[in-house]
Order: structure tokens, then sequence, then C-alpha cells
């Protein structure tokens, strides 16, 4: 048995005719449970669809994604979607909710509708508090996100990622638009989660230097294609072979 928590087979998408081609056009790839990995490229080379994909975001016109085993189906996608979870570019909140009530809003899917009638209760109201403290953020527990800095919403957004008890977390670009100190708190969050809880991390980003830091492994796409997939040193010579495609 092997020990591969995401199979990619050939995926493709449809075909885009502004790029003469689909946006994923034939992606193999395996990652293995535990493992930190970045996917890198160029703007609009199919990175975030890629990711996207291993949560059911996208749909497919050809080619296969297993998760544990599991094929990715519509039947199947509920079960597989609490096992993973998904961070998206600029956190996705509801800024005119608290910390803690947007962390809450990441238990809505193990909820039923009856049961979100009834708000949610101090089981889950401790569970949320206790990730935010985890995370530094206690005493903004019950302020408005929209008063938080970038990088105290980027974590906000990590703890409700987190409260479905993810084995996968899948992060879109969670460091675009930061300083860099709140680069180093989102990143330095999502290394602990990885090196803490052997949770798998498959995180997009720009930042070469960032993704040799802290990523063990790279997936360079280009143009719907995979073109590097591997250590993260040297990253700077694989680009510049890019941009001269």
């Amino acid at each position: 048995m092997n020990d591969y928590v995401i199979e990619c087979h050939n995926l493709e998408t449809a075909y885009v005719n502004s790029l003469n081609r689909p946006i994923l056009n034939g992606i193999n790839c395996q990652i293995n449970r535990g493992e930190f990995v970045v996917l890198l490229g160029l703007n609009g080379a199919g990175k975030s669809t890629l990711l996207r994909s291993l949560v059911g975001l996208v749909p497919l016109v050809k080619g296969e994604i297993q998760i544990n085993g599991v094929t990715m189906t519509p039947r199947t996608l509920p079960a597989i979607r609490r096992d993973v979870s998904m961070l998206f570019q600029g956190g996705g909140l509801i800024r005119q909710l608290s910390a803690i009530e947007n962390v809450l809003c990441g238990r809505l899917g193990t909820k039923t509708t009856w049961q979100t009638l009834f708000g949610f209760g101090r089981r889950d109201r401790l569970l949320a508090l206790d990730l935010l403290e985890q995370l530094g953020l206690k005493e903004f527990a019950e302020q408005k996100t929209s008063q938080l800095s970038g990088g105290q919403q980027q974590r906000v957004a990590i703890a409700r990622a987190l409260i479905q008890s993810p084995q996968i977390l899948l992060a879109d670009e969670p460091i675009t638009g930061l300083d860099v100190i709140a680069c180093q708190q989102v990143m330095q969050t999502l290394s602990e989660l990885h090196s803490q809880q052997g949770m798998t991390i498959v995180t997009v980003l720009h930042d070469l230097g960032i993704a040799a830091e802290y990523a063990q492994r790279a997936i360079v796409v280009d143009a719907g294609c995979i073109v590097y997939d591997g250590a993260c040193d040297n990253l700077q010579a694989k680009f510049s072979q890019l941009s001269q495609v």
C-alpha cells in the first residue's frame, strides 16, 4: 500500500480560447502524507487551478483525483472535504463578524441544516478559542476581523481551516499582500502545523526564497503542465529557464 495522500492522474480542464489551451493540460503528480509542498509558476500557469481542483472547486474534462485513496466524485466529495481544508487568498473572512465567529464558520460543514439553526455550542466555542490562543490571537477573539491586521486576519483564516481537524491543508497564496513580519508569522504557523502535527501542506507561493526556506518539495507549473518536481534548491535557475521558453 502506498502512502500517497493526494494523487492526480492526467488532469485536464476545459479549453480556454484566450490561452489556446486548457488551464490544466495533463497534470500527473503524487503527494506523500506529511509532505510540505509548494506550487510555483508564472501568472496564469495553472497552479491555483491545480490547488482548487484538489478540493473539487474546478471541473475536470479528463483525469482523476484521489484523496486518501478515494476517487473524487460528486458522491465522495463531501467526505473528502472533511479531510481537506482550503485557505483562500486574502483569507476569505466575513469582515463584519468577530474573529471567533469566523473560526466557528469552519464548523458549518460538519453540521446539518437543522443543527445550524441552534447556533454553536459551548464545546465548539471552546475549540475555536483554543485555536485562536494557539495562533496568538486569543485577545482578539471578540474583535471584528475588519479591525485586524492582514497577518492577524490570515491567522484567523488558518484557525477557521483547522477547526474541522483536516489531514490536508491547501493554501492559495496565503502571504500575498502581507508585510514581511506577517509573512513570516503565517509561514511559521504553516511550518509548525507540518512539523508538529504531521499535517500535509500544499501551498501556492510567488516568493522563491520563502518557498526554499519552508517547503520540502517544489512543483513548478508552466502552461498547465508540470515542468519541475523536486527539491527546493536552485529554484531561481528553474525560473530563468521558464521565462525563456
